[in-house]
């Protein structure tokens, strides 16, 4: 039943194609801009790189983030899901994992033209990739807890912003240090270690707030 959620969520987003094309569309725009308006120089788009990917990454994962649970709110199916014999969090963990599939996981694809774009050598792309690969689903964990609270609100696009942005930011530091860590060829172990407990923690605490989230909102 939990993979059967999976599969309707990915089938309604690649049905509604605009949605997955519009944060992704946002995020190359940002890396895009940015070296054309600071300048060619390879040296500096280095060093910026992964201050300006993370940025743009936090953004396009805001952006998708609204319409997590928008759609079944509107529908009437959320109350449905709400009432099924499964844990609401089981619910939520599978409704989690097919908007990262949707909104993180073309980030990763891209991160190789990433690279280029910004002059990265392969090994500070292969850690780029890496904070990526665990840093979109901590962002998706995260904001999911702030969209169950906001899912009745007309506008709740600008508190959700206010709610998660400060959630997401020790992620961002990290995340850019850890790169930046790889350009001056310095250990990232440590660094990749605090990701991987963000993720952890936010992947076994993130589906039960949601799920009481949720509760809260609907009532």
């Amino acid at each position: 039943m939990i993979k059967q959620i999976f599969w309707r969520d990915l089938r309604l987003a690649f049905r509604n194609y605009a949605e997955i094309i519009n944060p992704l569309w946002f995020f190359l725009i940002i890396i895009t801009l940015f070296p054309l308006s600071i300048g060619p120089e390879p040296q500096l788009l280095r060093q910026i790189a992964p201050g300006i990917v993370w940025v743009a990454a936090l953004l396009s994962s805001l952006l998708a983030m609204d319409r997590l649970f928008r759609d079944d709110w509107l529908d009437g199916s959320l109350q449905q899901l709400m009432l099924m014999p499964v844990p609401l969090s089981l619910v939520v963990l599978a409704k989690i994992a097919a908007h990262w599939v949707v909104s993180g996981l073309p980030l990763l694809i891209i991160s190789p033209l990433i690279a280029m774009l910004f002059g990265l050598s392969t090994a500070e792309w292969q850690v780029l990739a890496l904070t990526l690969l665990m840093g979109t689903p901590t962002l998706s964990f995260i904001g999911a807890i702030g969209v169950g609270l906001t899912v009745g609100l007309r506008r709740g696009g600008v508190l959700l912003s206010l709610l998660v942005l400060p959630l997401m930011i020790p992620l961002l530091i990290f995340a850019t240090a850890a790169v930046g860590a790889a350009q001056m060829q310095l250990p990232v172990d440590g660094y990749m270690a605090i990701l991987g407990a963000f993720l952890a923690g936010s992947a076994t605490l993130s589906p039960f707030a949601t799920a009481a989230a949720l509760r809260i909102s609907v009532q």
